[in-house]
């Protein structure tokens, strides 16, 4: 305790030191509020995007063919046909031509209510995926039958509710049925119906340009049992396709009678936003997370020091006098510069949160909504993602003796790889690795941009996406931090002052 109250004190009586790390603080804040001023100026306003149940932005844009369910119940229908229309400026007179993109939907859906962002409980034929089993926007599950519907080969979709149970089936006859899986749609009574959306086709391997996409399902008569309401009724819930697409110049979303069923068009997703090309100009925690890789240099340039100024000075001599065990001076060292990094790190996170936010208000932009609990999570893993990184640059101090050196190396180590990856300047692969290997893997902790399975995206460095998990990525940077003060004890002990 000693040596570590020693240390700070050595650290706070240096004004160059202290006020490093302030101007560390700041400059993070600053390249914040200047970075989202240009985006404002240099890009369009995008409407607010709707919440799900779970606190996360969600697509809620569909064709809907509803009647009221009050209580206990069920809808059962076949699905005889999806068939879809792809914008391309090569595809005919219209500039369109035939396709189904592989998550377009065409289904029948328990959803409390019209609002976007209401839960909701599904059973649907897919473009590619064969039936699913989907509800409250973040939940998948493949249902039995694979393929696309045919009028030779329907595809029997039911949906049965009991209290605020919803049970989803799907039957290639109709006669034999197999359950799905379960969920939970509140209220007392309730809108179902069939549903048809289709996100737009996204190039995931050239790029990321996406076409507009429109979707037609052909049903059969469906049948239901229990309490209902009304007679059927055609909404167009959503009033575009929100970041998921738009509808296909020249198509309109809507519904005709079919002998005893019904057709229905439409485009957009039932889907958490995801990141990407398709969420546009809009905001994200990432965001207002970009100064800190700035603050982090800063805040490098008072570690390194903080190891090569004794050197430089002459002075580690009389601290190896005053304190011999080498090792308790280096883990004092690194004690002080982690916790200091951690407050700085950590307090910018969270004040450049709210800056941000209110930036992004003043310009009427969105700002992608994630759960309070991730928004947490970056705030104090970008804490740990300093403090990790001062300790790296301290070792590399000791290691290296000579403030330049040891700078360049933490820049090129850690600094560098991210600013290649996330720019785009490197192909997905070699920046995967990047990040994957380099003490740059730590940024994955500031990472709240969701990643699902069952929507289509470019889930690249590049759009925002670290190939390791949040705290896998700080593991990375942990272990490369831990393995140089290693390295420095070592030196420390074998190397004369």
């Amino acid at each position: 305790m000693r040596t570590l109250r020693s240390e700070w004190t050595k650290f706070r009586t240096v004004r160059g030191w202290v006020l490093g790390t302030v101007a560390a603080a700041v400059a993070a804040v600053l390249f914040l509020l200047v970075g989202t001023v240009s985006s404002s100026r240099h890009q369009g306003e995008v409407g607010a995007l709707p919440v799900g149940p779970g606190g996360v932005a969600v697509n809620d844009s569909f064709s809907f063919l509803h009647r009221t369910l009050t209580g206990d119940g069920s809808l059962t229908v076949p699905v005889t046909a999806l068939t879809g229309v792809l914008t391309d400026p090569a595809g005919g007179p219209d500039g369109t031509l035939p396709g189904v993109t592989p998550w377009a939907k065409a289904g029948i859906i328990v959803k409390s209510g019209l609002r976007q962002g209401s839960s909701y409980a599904a059973v649907t034929a897919t473009g590619a995926h064969g039936v699913r089993m989907q509800d409250d926007f973040t939940h998948d599950r493949a249902g039995h039958l694979t393929g696309a519907p045919s009028r030779g080969a329907p595809q029997w979709l039911r949906l049965v509710r009991a209290g605020t149970t919803v049970t989803g089936y799907d039957s290639p006859d109709g006669v034999t049925w197999r359950a799905i899986g379960t969920a939970a749609v509140a209220g007392a009574s309730v809108e179902a119906g069939l549903f048809v959306t289709a996100p737009a086709a996204v190039d995931a391997a050239g790029g990321g340009g996406s076409s507009p996409a429109t979707a037609t399902g052909t049903f059969g008569r469906p049948a239901v049992t229990g309490s209902w309401q009304g007679h059927w009724a055609h909404t167009r819930v959503g009033d575009g396709a929100g970041t998921s697409g738009s509808y296909v110049p020249g198509t309109s979303a809507g519904h005709r009678t079919s002998g005893d069923g019904f057709v229905l068009t439409g485009a957009g997703d039932i889907a958490p936003v995801v990141g990407g090309p398709a969420l546009g100009p809009a905001f994200t925690v990432e965001t207002f997370l970009l100064g800190t890789f700035v603050g982090l240099v800063v805040l490098g340039v008072v570690a390194v020091q903080f190891a090569t100024g004794e050197y430089r000075r002459g002075l580690l001599g009389v601290t190896f006098a005053a304190t011999p065990r080498r090792g308790r001076v280096l883990g004092a060292k690194a004690g002080v510069v982690a916790v200091a990094a951690f407050v700085v790190g950590a307090g910018a996170a969270a004040l450049s949160l709210p800056l941000g936010e209110a930036r992004a208000a003043s310009a009427r932009f969105t700002v992608l909504t994630v759960p309070v609990s991730e928004q947490t999570r970056a705030v104090l893993g970008t804490g740990l993602l300093v403090a990790a990184t001062a300790v790296l640059a301290l070792s590399l101090g000791f290691l290296l003796r000579r403030s330049a050196t040891a700078l360049t190396a933490l820049v090129t180590t850690t600094v560098l790889p991210y600013v290649l990856a996330l720019g785009g300047m490197l192909p997905s692969g070699p920046a995967d690795w990047l990040l994957r290997l380099t003490p740059a893997a730590g940024f994955a902790v500031q990472q709240t941009l969701p990643r699902h399975d069952h929507v289509l995206s470019v889930y690249t460095p590049a759009t925002g996406y670290f190939p390791l998990p949040p705290w896998g990525g700080l593991a990375v940077l942990a272990a490369w931090a831990l393995l140089a003060l290693g390295a420095a004890f070592l030196v420390l002990r074998r190397r004369p002052v």
